[in-house]
């Protein structure tokens, strides 16, 4: 999910597509959030560790 905002943030700074910039930095952060929570020991979607 952090390689997809990070492409998405690529393509749409390129591209001078502002929705996808926007996506791209929205799915960044849910995959950041998420990764610290699985790093945390917190069990994410069922899931004990999010990678």
């Amino acid at each position: 999910m952090i390689i997809l905002g990070i492409i998405l943030l690529v393509v749409g700074f390129l591209l001078d597509i502002p929705i996808l910039w926007t996506i791209g930095l929205v799915v960044l952060v849910i995959g950041l959030v998420l990764l610290l929570l699985g790093s945390m020991g917190r069990a994410v979607g069922g899931r004990r560790h999010y990678y």
